[in-house]
C-alpha cells in the first residue's frame, strides 16, 4: 500500500529572479502592451506601494522655478537625510532605460525637463499586484513626481524631441549589490516601447 505525499505549493507563472529576506521577486508571464496607463495620482490601477504627487511649477517670462523636494516632507519625507543621495540623469531622445529592481532601496523621481513613459511592473510574489504593468507620462507637461518602492522595476523612454532631465532621491547610497537588471524588452515582461498607434 503506498503511502500519501505531501504536495508541494505550486509556484506561479514566472521566472523567478532573487530571494532576499522577505523579499521574493518574480518576472510574471504578462501579454505584449504597456499595463495600465496611470492618468491621476489617486488612480486604483497604481502598483502597491508606488505613489505619485504633483509638484508645482512657476512659470514666467524668463522661464520657470520647481521646488524639487524638501527634506522631511513629500513623497521622500521618510527618507534618512544621512544616507539620502540626491542624483540626475540626461537622456537623449527616443533613448530607453529598463529595466532595474532594488532589493532595498526606494527612489523618488522627478522629471524637471522633457517628457519621460515610466514604466513599472510589479516583481514582488505575495504583492496584490504581482505582476501589474504601469505606464504614467511625467514632465514638464504632467509635473508628477514618482516613489517606486524596492522590488519595482522601472525605466523610462524620452518621449518628443528633446533631451529628458530625471532628478532622483534614493533613501540609501548607491550601491551595486543592490541592483539589478532586466533587458527592457524581457519576453517575460513584455513592454511595448513602440509607439501606440491607436
Amino acid at each position: 500500500m503506498s503511502q500519501p505525499t505531501m504536495s508541494q505549493p505550486q509556484l506561479p507563472a514566472g521566472r523567478r529572479l532573487i530571494s532576499s529576506g522577505n523579499l521574493e521577486l518574480v518576472i510574471a508571464q504578462c501579454p505584449k502592451g504597456i499595463g495600465s496607463v496611470i492618468g491621476s495620482p489617486q488612480s486604483a490601477d497604481l502598483i502597491a506601494g508606488v505613489r505619485v504627487q504633483p509638484f508645482p511649477l512657476y512659470p514666467d517670462d524668463r522661464g520657470y522655478f520647481m521646488e524639487v523636494q524638501r527634506i522631511g516632507s513629500g513623497l521622500a519625507a521618510a527618507f534618512p537625510p544621512e544616507s539620502t543621495q540626491i542624483s540626475a540623469a540626461v537622456s537623449y531622445p527616443g533613448t530607453v532605460k529598463a529595466f532595474h529592481y532594488h532589493l532595498f532601496q526606494h527612489d523618488c523621481w522627478t522629471t524637471v525637463k522633457g517628457l519621460l513613459q515610466v514604466a513599472l511592473v510589479d516583481l514582488r510574489m505575495g504583492s496584490p499586484t504581482h505582476g501589474a504593468r504601469n505606464t504614467m507620462y511625467v514632465g514638464g507637461l504632467r509635473p508628477w513626481q514618482v516613489l517606486i518602492p524596492p522590488g519595482v522595476a522601472h525605466g523610462y523612454k524620452v518621449i518628443g524631441r528633446e533631451d529628458a532631465l530625471l532628478v532622483y532621491l534614493t533613501d540609501r547610497f548607491y550601491n551595486p549589490k543592490d541592483e539589478g537588471r532586466i533587458p527592457h524588452n524581457d519576453a517575460g515582461i513584455n513592454y511595448d516601447w513602440e509607439t501606440q498607434y491607436k
